[in-house]
């Protein structure tokens, strides 16, 4: 019997029936009426007779075949089945493949961010399909270490992508999150690893603080002429300084018209805490005003594009444009900054009062962390006095209408 030589596999042809040509060592090659080639190797095993599928020629060439052979003739020595060993191993690949980075992200991305915007989906989105998947997308996720995800990171921020790596080290702690919530993995390895990597430097978003020219901006608002989700959201945008995000995303489950406040779970903040926002009469007028608009919605500013996503993060931003405020001069997070400089410089109130009103970490003298209901008192004055300062200094011409209060 001799050995197979390419020439001789290349000039076998079809026949009516199966037919084999032996290499040698249970290796033969079974040639099928349709021209198909397939390796086999032929074997025992417990005193059974068994054929193991090795791989299509030419896709598996003769000298990879002999290989494989080789490899199960080993197998053999040592007592292991190669079928089953096969069949283990492609049963691995598919337990792998189930549980890999990049599908648990992509469940996670579908139950997770299906409310989320446009612009922050897509942005998501492209950091891992860029910089994650590729690294660590075929993975088993509970097999990923540490170090594998910093490597990853170092590499983005290596390209001076520096504000991408903190995101996409947050984006990967919600998805290691989610996988222990699904038992696919035991720890959350992004936790810290912010501590290793570089900080951005600190920008402010651009906002107008002096007197007159807040002035100016809230009769331009008063003047603006949109859609009645955009123009309420605008008006609320100065009265509540919020987040841009959370203003967005009001449900107006939130609205507490009893005790006149909006409820913020803290799932939806950054700080991870339930918020309370107290709603000055003059919040009150615009909210409801926009319920007999949205109130059968579920989000009290939806989206033009479906009432089932919340208003585009661009929708505020726009409108500042429109009235002629650029991004150097003013952005929805400027409201904020206004808010935060002229309650404390101009109206006198209590940093403590302020910080927490803006849900910022703020700490008694033993260093506990103040609840949602620290100066709700104080807060919920100093929201109605700054709504009046405010509505005084649309009907002034200069800043002379100063009121002087102290909350707390």
């Amino acid at each position: 019997m001799m050995a197979l030589t390419v020439k001789v596999i290349d000039k076998a042809k079809p026949q009516d029936k199966p037919y084999k040509l032996t290499d040698g060592r249970g290796l033969y090659l079974q040639v099928m009426p349709n021209g198909s080639k397939y390796w086999r190797l032929a074997y025992r095993y417990l005193n059974k007779q068994k054929t193991l599928a090795l791989g299509v020629y030419p896709n598996l060439s003769l000298s990879e075949a002999r290989k494989a052979r080789e490899d199960a003739k080993s197998q053999l020595a040592n007592d292991i089945d190669p079928s089953a060993h096969k069949k283990a191993k492609r049963a691995a690949k598919l337990e792998a493949a189930s549980n890999s980075f990049e599908l648990v992200a992509r469940l996670w991305f579908e139950k997770h961010m299906f409310d989320k915007s446009d612009s922050h989906k897509k942005r998501t989105l492209r950091t891992l399909e860029k910089d994650i998947f590729p690294h660590l997308g075929r993975r088993p996720i509970g097999e990923i270490e540490r170090n594998d995800l910093l490597s990853v990171l170092e590499k983005i921020q290596g390209r001076g992508a520096i504000e991408t790596a903190r995101r996409a080290n947050q984006t990967c702690g919600q998805i290691f999150r989610y996988a222990m919530v699904k038992k696919l993995a035991k720890h959350d390895i992004s936790s810290k690893l912010h501590e290793m990597l570089k900080k951005p430097v600190e920008t402010h978003y651009p906002a107008i603080t002096s007197p007159p020219k807040v002035a100016e901006l809230l009769r331009a608002i008063d003047s603006f002429n949109g859609t009645p989700v955009v123009t309420a959201a605008l008006k609320l945008s100065p009265l509540l300084f919020c987040r841009p995000g959370e203003l967005r995303h009001m449900e107006w489950d939130e609205i507490n018209w009893t005790e006149k406040r909006w409820e913020i779970p803290g799932k939806k903040m950054k700080s991870r805490s339930d918020h309370i926002v107290p709603l000055s009469k003059q919040a009150q007028i615009i909210l409801e005003e926009i319920h007999l608009t949205t109130g059968l919605g579920k989000y009290a500013f939806p989206s033009a594009r479906g009432a089932s996503r919340p208003l585009s993060e661009n929708g505020v931003r726009t409108a500042l444009r429109t009235m002629g405020y650029d991004n150097q001069s003013m952005t929805p997070h400027g409201f904020r900054a206004m808010a935060r400089t002229i309650l404390d410089e101009v109206l006198n109130t209590r940093v403590e009062v302020i910080e927490a009103q803006m849900a910022h970490t703020v700490k008694d003298a033993n260093g506990r962390a103040y609840n949602r209901t620290t100066f709700l008192q104080q807060r919920t004055e100093m929201m109605q006095t700054w709504a009046d300062y405010l509505d005084g200094l649309k009907t002034e011409n200069d800043a002379n209408n100063i009121i002087h209060a102290k909350f707390g």
